[in-house]
């Protein structure tokens, strides 16, 4: 079972690279972040004809909003209340018997001060939360976290270390709160386990840039991780088949995310 995870940016705007991504990488399923849409508006026909009849959305109009869909059945998993704010940023769907949560966790504002910046204070009681909540589940049970989690936590998850632990994203306190997540169910973090320190490894290139790989000033903001329980299903291979498909970053009017997909034997 291949998952991706894929901040699409406007899911309405982008049906099309969704039906070409699906094509070519060939996932079985696709959690999605910032679909900006509410529920009625998801374009449903676009999704079955790529061959995605099974989704879970949850929407919200012109911002935020989740969604799940897949090739295959899905059932329902619990649904986490962890966004204070109530925004739309959980969607959550049971696979061929693995649990998936499917988060956007806030972005931060500009500023990396709780007191001065509630955007900050949300992001980090996002964590927090989602922290406790994970603690209390098994870790040998399969759930597969995804999503973008808006932290880059390594220095090699970033362009430069030394700036950008001043600038939101890949402060101090916020790879703490990423560190303490992951820690909370010995979660697996896929990407780095295919992709080994230290080479740099990014999932994101702002707009601002003419040419994104010349700059290659990114960030890495996207995540699958699991359980555990997964690791036999991941580490067929001896190191899990875990991948940034960074070509789809370089199409016409792109997302600035690209896509993150792994490969579980279930």
């Amino acid at each position: 079972m291949r998952i991706a995870s894929w901040n699409i940016n406007s899911v309405r705007l982008r049906a099309e690279q969704v039906a070409r991504f699906v094509r070519e990488a060939e996932p079985d399923v696709l959690c999605l972040q910032e679909i900006k849409c509410q529920e009625a508006e998801f374009p449903v026909e676009a999704f079955a004809a790529a061959g995605l009849l099974h989704i879970r959305i949850s929407g919200q109009k012109g911002w935020h909003g989740v969604a799940i869909a897949s090739r295959l059945p899905l059932e329902d998993a619990p649904s986490l209340a962890v966004c204070r704010e109530g925004h739309a940023r959980c969607v959550s769907a049971i696979v061929a018997g693995v649990e998936i949560q499917n988060f956007y966790i806030p972005a931060g504002g500009d500023l990396p001060d709780r007191a001065a910046n509630p955007k900050f204070d949300h992001k980090l009681d996002f964590f927090a939360r989602l922290t406790g909540e994970m603690a209390r589940r098994d870790p040998k049970a399969a759930l597969v976290i995804a999503g973008d989690l808006n932290v880059a936590p390594g220095e090699n998850d970033v362009w430069n270390h030394k700036f950008m632990s001043k600038v939101v994203s890949h402060t101090p306190v916020e790879v703490e709160a990423m560190a303490a997540l992951k820690a909370s169910l010995d979660f697996i973090d896929l990407a780095r386990e295919a992709t080994p320190e230290p080479e740099k490894l990014f999932s994101w290139w702002s707009y601002r840039a003419a040419d994104f790989r010349a700059s290659n000033r990114g960030l890495r903001l996207d995540h699958i991780w699991i359980t555990p329980g997964l690791r036999d299903a991941a580490f067929q291979a001896g190191k899990p088949s875990a991948r940034v498909h960074d070509y789809v970053r370089a199409w016409d009017r792109p997302s600035d995310h690209a896509p993150v997909t792994v490969d579980l034997a279930v």
